[in-house]
């Protein structure tokens, strides 16, 4: 596939000049239809998405109905594209703080709390435990402070999950109870947040 972008025109926006056309980011999804990622969803500007259309390296799905045009091309925006060629994702993510938040869903594995998220140690690093998946929790400032540089049978705070480590899987799962402030109506059939379904 070719990676020469002389072919890809240079285009404008023609619409409603009060909205951006940030605003028009388009949704991406495997050659398979499930978004490449759910938490951060797998966004491109609208240039991306356009270039890769140009370079043949996407189908296009669905659209605004925003255009772009040049002085010899007009064309729809894409709101959701699929690639061509199937991405195959790892089977484990990297170990960040924010996987480890993603994994344990954003809670606090000793009381349950949302607010002012750290991680913590079960088994202290002092005491031999280690900075992996299946030692580190999800935990509120104010647990790991009372837990300090003890274990947990010491001061009987135990984690509501034993810490694993996950799957991408296991992740895009977890992200669908978390969606982003903004999903566009042609992006809904492709994304599978917690919606109630009809009986």
């Amino acid at each position: 596939m070719s990676s020469d972008t002389s072919e890809v025109p240079d285009l404008t926006v023609h619409s409603q000049p009060t909205v951006s056309p940030e605003a028009c980011p388009a949704l991406v999804l495997n050659a398979d239809f499930r978004p490449l990622s759910y938490y951060p969803l797998s966004l491109w500007s609208w240039q991306d998405t356009i270039k890769a259309v140009f370079l043949d390296r996407v189908n296009i799905v669905s659209h605004y109905e925003r255009t772009v045009r040049s002085p010899s091309f007009e064309m729809q925006l894409p709101s959701v594209v699929s690639l061509k060629t199937y991405i195959k994702s790892s089977r484990h993510p990297a170990f960040t703080r924010f996987n480890v938040f993603l994994r344990d869903r954003f809670v606090c594995q000793y009381c349950g709390a949302h607010e002012e998220l750290t991680f913590d140690h079960v088994i202290p690093r002092s005491k031999g435990g280690t900075t992996t998946w299946e030692n580190v929790v999800a935990a509120c400032s104010a647990c790991n402070l009372r837990k300090g540089d003890r274990l947990p049978a010491d001061v009987h705070m135990f984690p509501a999950r034993d810490p694993f480590q996950p799957t991408v899987n296991d992740l895009h799962h977890n992200g669908r109870h978390f969606p982003p402030n903004y999903l566009h109506e042609s992006w809904m059939d492709y994304l599978y947040w917690d919606s109630v379904l009809e009986p």
